[in-house]
């Protein structure tokens, strides 16, 4: 028999879309009450299983409603998605998904998730440029020299700088960006791709874990759940000092182990396969870092910090950061004196190696549609708020942290499932005698510790970049995922006593 292969990330997301579909025969279809507010007329609008009805945009609406939301939270557009109302929960007729939903749903999934596709497709088609100008060859080299003895410095500064954007301004599915510039640079430093992949990835996930400020996780979920976003933020921030030194330990470890002995890398059979995907940037220890490649390089990071800034501090979303980086590419192209047909040849071909990327995001996206087209997701919600009826505050706020974790896998949007679970979620608290914000915490800590594995999340589409396998990640992340956890629900039981 021959040795047993894990499937490719396409694969794994196929199979989860069939189980979604078969879930949807077996669980109920319910749905909550939903409220969405209308700026055009300021008001509210109630979509029930019967029909739509409009109420006045006023807290005396919300109140009635036992949203314990204030009204400025919605006119000031910091909820914009529909809000479940509490103790509207009906069944509703079955929808199941069948054999054409199933097959519909990756491409329902990519349609739908055409913008992110698209920011991945232009990076792509950037990266090409840059390959093409041989710049990030020379930087590489110059790097590699700088660091030289200090190699750990790269792993901390990255770690550090793409978890501070992660619990700031919800720095995630912008990380795809860097994998093509920063694998080679680790592997300039000696390091296996793993080391690269934890450092992005693992500082992101960490970030969103233990987000601060993040808008799109502590503050929308503060505001759902009725209670002001700097409510706990000082044990946010402790969690997240802490949390960040727990991971760059655990990341240092392993490649202090593999750079002594490189046959210690778990992906170590697949060395050669990952070193040809990138080997344009390999050998680099002949360039030379000209004045034109060094504006090339600057250019290049001023996309990126182009992104950050309007992204935290103007609002963009993907159309903008897409623009940035075609635009980045075009300037590049110009600078570097590329002609026309080489150019374009170059970006296609670019954004040819993100295609299977790509495909990941939107087949991870059809397992949404296939829930929330079967109906299932708000009866999953309903009778995981009633697990914790009757618990004492230790359990009850472990199992809320544990709830989260697995509603993640259904719903992994941050922003959708505050909206969707808070207005339910958060009065419990008030009935075991414990602040709204322990359960805000508790859904940043259970979603951000399941993103570290969650196959409907980003980890998939990072793998594809990077060329590592599901299983390889799931045998180096693994132990950390439980130590986050022990330390979690450690911290979490500490702080309702106190």
């Amino acid at each position: 028999m021959k040795k047993f292969k894990f499937p490719t990330a396409q694969t794994v997301l196929i199979i989860i879309c069939a189980f979604v579909a078969i879930l949807t025969w077996l669980i109920p279809a319910g749905k909550y009450n939903t409220l969405t507010y209308q700026n055009k007329d300021n008001s509210f609008s109630i979509m029930e299983t019967s029909g739509t009805k409009n109420l006045p945009a006023t807290q005396k609406s919300l109140d009635e409603l036992k949203i314990k939301i204030p009204i400025d939270k919605f006119t000031d557009g910091s909820i914009w998605k529909p809000v479940s109302i509490p103790n509207t929960y009906k069944r509703v007729d079955a929808n199941p998904q069948g054999l054409a939903e199933f097959i519909q749903s990756p491409i329902k999934g990519v349609i739908e998730a055409a913008d992110i596709i698209f920011l991945v497709l232009i990076i792509g088609g950037l990266i090409g440029i840059m390959n093409l100008t041989g710049a990030f060859d020379a930087g590489i080299a110059w790097l590699a020299i700088a660091l030289k003895g200090n190699e750990y410095i790269l792993i901390i500064l990255v770690t550090l700088l793409v978890a501070l954007g992660g619990t700031t301004f919800g720095l995630s599915e912008e990380t795809i960006a860097f994998y093509p510039i920063l694998i080679p640079v680790f592997l300039a430093a000696k390091y296996d791709a793993m080391v690269a992949l934890a450092s992005i990835y693992i500082g992101s996930t960490i970030g969103f874990m233990m987000s601060t400020v993040n808008p799109f996780c502590t503050i929308i979920a503060s505001d759902a759940a009725g209670i002001n976003w700097t409510d706990g933020l000082n044990g946010r921030i402790v969690m997240f000092v802490l949390g960040l030194i727990i991971c760059i330990l655990y990341i240092l470890r392993y490649a202090k182990r593999i750079k002594n002995d490189p046959t210690k890398s778990i992906i170590y059979d697949q060395k050669e396969d990952i070193e040809n995907a990138f080997k344009h940037n390999v050998d680099t220890s002949d360039l030379e870092l000209t004045w034109r490649l060094r504006l090339i390089l600057f250019l290049f990071a001023m996309a990126f910090v182009i992104m950050i800034y309007g992204v935290s501090q103007l609002d963009w979303w993907f159309i903008e950061m897409t623009s940035v980086f075609l635009a980045a590419a075009i300037l590049i192209g110009f600078i570097a004196k590329i002609n026309e047909v080489k150019f374009v040849d170059a970006f296609v071909k670019g954004a040819n190696e993100l295609l299977g990327v790509a495909f990941i995001i939107g087949i991870a996206r059809g397992v949404t549609i296939l829930m929330n087209d079967g109906m299932i997701s708000d009866t999953i919600l309903f009778y995981a708020s009633n697990v914790t009826e009757g618990m004492n505050k230790g359990v009850f706020i472990n199992s809320m942290f544990y709830i989260y974790s697995g509603l993640s896998f259904f719903i992994p949007s941050s922003s959708g499932m505050a909206v969707l679970t808070m207005p339910i979620m958060s009065p419990l608290a008030d009935t075991v005698g414990i602040g709204r914000e322990m359960i805000v915490n508790a859904y940043q800590f259970g979603m951000g510790l399941f993103s570290f594995v969650n196959p409907t999340g980003l980890i998939l589409a990072s793998l594809a970049i990077v060329k590592v396998r599901f299983d390889r990640w799931l045998k180096f992340v693994m132990p950390l995922v439980i130590i986050l956890a022990i330390f979690t629900m450690i911290v979490l039981t500490i702080s309702v006593y106190l």
